[in-house]
């Protein structure tokens, strides 16, 4: 499992899953009209149970690879266009930033079943000096990295002048704000801040110098590799806005280097990507043959995922990952052509969070978003019962928790009190002078209306109807949710740039297995702290805080200590409720038969794993 700094959250909308009820009524199993809670229950947890056994459930338990052969071709889809393939603009949109990651590499991987680190392209040495209270990372580099070109022999080796250009000029540039831009700075203790420093030491090795010791700095320092010649001259003649102009969508592809899996070979607009392997890559299995095995991927832009579903029942695609909706067709026509596997409930999840930033302080509902009853109440009128039984069938439960379980100061005691109780909401509301009128509408001590928007994300079902879900519980008690359906890249420039939005349902990638990932999401200074993003001092008491505890948490070893840190992290978390998750839901992809399935695991820590996948007999 890959991990970085630069992959711990991302602007990424899930792409969930919708659909309505159990298939078996009362009336079908020959009893009256109306059937009891407890009864209903009972039928849903059947249905569940028959779905899973049906599936098979492979998880990843640090088993190794079995080699495999060279042979096929994998056909993928995608649901967006590339926006562009240059590394640094790809950063900020993850359509983009998969197609170029196919063509990188990172230094580490972080083995999340044994928990530790492990070389990959580089190999890496912490010192500490506790006297100086200071602290190196030191990387080796393999040998046998190269950048190279589709169908040349042009190699260009890959050396320590590759990463220290990237974190000093592109990363480092606070012009360019990418997203690991936050993570190169550390507060000291005295409340100033330091930088976290990189050194070239010889062609194959180089240094991070940290100013304060650390919790975790391989995860800070676990980066891509990415290339440097094209990007240095441009930088060098036309500094960042000629960096900004490289390899935009109109570039022929295979002019792009790769020193990772694929080269890309092919775009054509509205139609496909199409990647081949890369035979220089350096990651090969006990027989000498590089990884992957399939021999080239085509992958289809197709934006509705209906019509996904039919290719791969017609055999055009490979996987298929399953809405609620398809479960009872997909999995009832498994057959010979493919088998489905289910995976346990997701790490994280989606979540509501309400806009707090100050450059709206003149609207009704920032009155309200910034009183923390408000947005406690909100969390008592979701109702993640409903949401799970009318959305995912069961198949799904509320996620109350801040940490997941492999986190390693996740506690089962820290969890979310503010759960689905109309009473206690009402209470709540009428705590800051917020009560229903003689009609039943909800009013705050003004006289204005509770009325707010939502956004939600286009062609995302699950969205959808949770989304009329709390705007009918919300209803229920006199408050009106205006549901607004939004591209996703229009949510992306609300929340990075205009700050016109009010609500909104949103889910970052990154699972947080470490405590310190989210360097851009939690701390007050993040580009994605999005409910009052970038600010210069933390507005409220208790973000002071939480950047105290977030900072001393990151740099504390000690496992004893750190957990008082992190345990009041998760707790002003889920008593401020700047955000509040929704669900956690079971996940399942289905895989065609023609695939060997000894090196296929799925899991909800590692995902579906199919890097070493190969045809079978």
């Amino acid at each position: 499992m890959k991990i970085s700094i630069k992959q711990t959250f991302g602007l990424i909308l899930l792409i969930l899953l919708a659909a309505f009820l159990l298939p078996q009524t009362a009336q079908a199993l020959g009893k009256k009209d109306e059937i009891s809670l407890e009864e209903a229950d009972a039928l849903q947890a059947q249905g569940v149970n028959e779905i899973l056994a049906k599936t098979v459930s492979k998880p990843w338990r640090g088993e190794d690879f079995v080699p495999g052969k060279l042979a096929g071709v994998w056909n993928d889809r995608t649901s967006e266009e590339p926006k562009t393939f240059n590394i640094v603009l790809a950063d900020g949109d993850a359509t983009s930033g998969a197609i170029v990651n196919a063509m990188q590499d990172y230094l580490l991987d972080y083995d999340v079943v044994a928990r530790v680190w492990k070389p990959r392209c580089a190999s890496a040495e912490v010192k500490v000096n506790d006297a100086a209270g200071t602290l190196d990372v030191i990387y080796t580099l393999r040998d046998d990295l190269y950048w190279s070109y589709y169908n040349s022999d042009r190699k260009i080796k890959v050396t320590s002048d590759d990463i220290v250009f990237w974190y000093n000029e592109l990363e480092g540039n606070a012009d360019l704000q990418m997203t690991s831009y936050n993570g190169q700075f550390m507060m000291m203790q005295d409340g100033t801040v330091a930088h976290i420093d990189i050194e070239k030491i010889d062609d194959l090795r180089f240094v991070y110098h940290f100013p304060r010791i650390v919790a975790e700095p391989l995860l800070t320092t676990n980066t891509t590799i990415a290339p440097r010649a094209a990007y240095e001259d441009a930088y060098k003649l036309g500094g960042t806005e000629a960096v900004l102009n490289l390899f935009n969508v109109t570039v022929d592809p295979k002019t792009i280097p790769s020193m990772g899996e694929w080269f890309l070979t092919e775009y054509t607009p509205g139609q496909r990507l199409v990647y081949e392997r890369n035979p220089n890559y350096w990651n090969t299995d006990k027989n000498g043959t590089s990884i992957p095995y399939y021999e080239k991927q085509v992958v289809r832009i197709i934006p509705d995922t209906n019509t996904t579903k039919l290719l791969f029942q017609n055999g055009e695609m490979e996987s298929y990952s399953l809405r609620p909706e398809d479960l009872d067709e997909i999995i009832g026509k498994q057959g010979n052509a493919y088998t489905v596997f289910n995976a346990e409930g997701t790490l994280t999840s989606p979540f509501w969070v309400f806009n707090q930033n100050p450059a709206k302080q003149s609207e009704a509902w920032y009155d309200w978003f910034t009183k923390k009853e408000f947005r406690q109440a909100m969390s008592c009128l979701l109702n993640r019962d409903r949401m799970a039984s009318q959305v995912y069938r069961g198949l799904a439960e509320g996620k109350y928790d801040i940490f997941p379980e492999p986190n390693p100061f996740y506690n089962k005691d820290i969890t979310l009190q503010y759960r689905y109780d109309t009473k206690r909401a009402l209470s709540l509301l009428a705590s800051i002078g917020i009560k229903q009128d003689s009609a039943g509408v909800m009013r705050d001590s003004k006289g204005r209306a509770i009325e707010f928007d939502l956004i939600i994300q286009t062609d995302t079902t699950v969205y959808t109807d949770m989304a009329s879900i709390l705007m009918d519980e919300l209803s229920k008690v006199g408050i009106k949710l205006n549901i607004r359906v939004l591209e996703f890249q229009k949510v992306v420039e609300m929340l990075t740039r205009t700050y016109d939005w009010q609500t909104l349902f949103i889910s970052l990638s990154g699972s947080q297995i470490f405590p310190s990932q989210g360097s851009n999401v939690w701390p007050t200074t993040g580009n994605l702290h999005m409910w009052n993003p970038s600010q210069k001092t933390p507005a409220t008491d208790w973000e002071k805080r939480v950047d105290y505890l977030y900072n001393e948490g990151s740099y504390t070893i000690d496992q004893a200590k750190a957990k008082t840190y992190w345990d009041e992290f998760q707790q002003i978390l889920l008593e401020q409720c700047p955000l509040i998750y929704l669900m956690r839901r079971n996940s399942f992809v289905a895989l065609s038969n023609r695939w060997d399935f000894s090196n296929v695991y799925f899991d909800n820590r590692n995902g579906f794993e199919t890097t070493h996948i190969f045809l079978g007999q």
